[in-house]
């Protein structure tokens, strides 16, 4: 009767701790909880905030590598991305490892929710920008589904979009697929783009330079280097992007074991 108890608890135990050990658990917890994650998020924002008076005047300067042709007296913009770098939707990703579940399950009803806060930062220079007479455009793969729950979330956090302008320019509308090039050229027929931010190299470049494998990626962020810190901003996010899709290749379908392996083999061990 003994053996059968301790066996008992041994199983419950292992059944516990592998319910748990969710791919994502330490980037969410990171993510959700660190000093360190809290000090990214302002130290981006405010080195933005610091850079963008300069680029304002220079009439010359250009984020978007979309921009064609005289854009030297447009009125300025910025491009944002929303999820992980305007909202904070770390509390769905701590749900998936609760739920012992994945993306999307939930992700709609999270989004429609409209609990999501602003990343550190985000809003004094989203509203620094405003003050300045720079439009903020918000390029996001929410789908337009979710677009109005996007725009009450701002709202309850006390952030209100400048004008009556479609400023969040979603996935689903238009037509528009995942690559963000298409809308950034849009955007930039009107307006000189000063600054982008974003959690995905997505958020930057076409799909051509994004979808690749995982060093192919870096070498290609590398030859825009000039950019980084001045006018493009990137926020670290590990908990998921198109970096964990380089590492599988970006099959998705792959059952979750064989993921796994795939990136455990890319691990470099010297």
């Amino acid at each position: 009767m003994k053996r059968a108890l301790v066996l008992f608890l041994i199983l419950s135990l292992s059944s516990y701790s592998d319910s748990k050990e969710h791919q994502s658990l330490m980037a969410t917890l990171f993510a959700q909880s660190s000093a360190e994650a809290y000090a990214n998020s302002q130290t981006i924002y405010k080195s933005a905030k610091e850079n963008l008076d300069a680029l304002i005047a220079n009439k010359n300067h250009t984020a978007a590598l979309e921009q064609k042709g005289k854009y030297q007296n447009k009125p300025p913009a910025i491009i944002l991305d929303v999820d992980q770098t305007v909202l904070d939707n770390i509390a769905y990703q701590a749900r998936l490892i609760r739920n012992g579940s994945s993306y999307p399950d939930g992700w709609i009803e999270w989004a429609k929710e409209e609990q999501a806060e602003f990343m550190p930062g985000a809003k004094e220079f989203m509203e620094y920008a405003l003050s300045k007479g720079v439009e903020v455009f918000f390029v996001t793969n929410r789908v337009i589904e979710i677009e109005q729950a996007t725009l009450n979330n701002f709202n309850k956090l006390g952030f209100r979009l400048s004008s009556k302008l479609d400023l969040i320019l979603s996935k689903g509308e238009n037509g528009w697929g995942s690559n963000k090039t298409s809308r950034r050229e849009l955007i930039a027929k009107d307006y000189r783009i000063l600054m982008m931010f974003g959690d995905n190299f997505g958020d930057f470049v076409d799909l051509e330079e994004n979808l690749l494998p995982p060093k192919d990626r870096v070498n290609i962020a590398k030859k825009y280097k000039d950019y980084w810190g001045t006018s493009w901003y990137m926020f670290a996010n590990p908990t998921y992007g198109a970096w964990e899709g380089a590492l599988i290749n970006f099959d998705y379908s792959l059952p979750k074991a064989q993921q796994l392996k795939l990136k455990d083999s890319a691990l470099d061990t010297k």
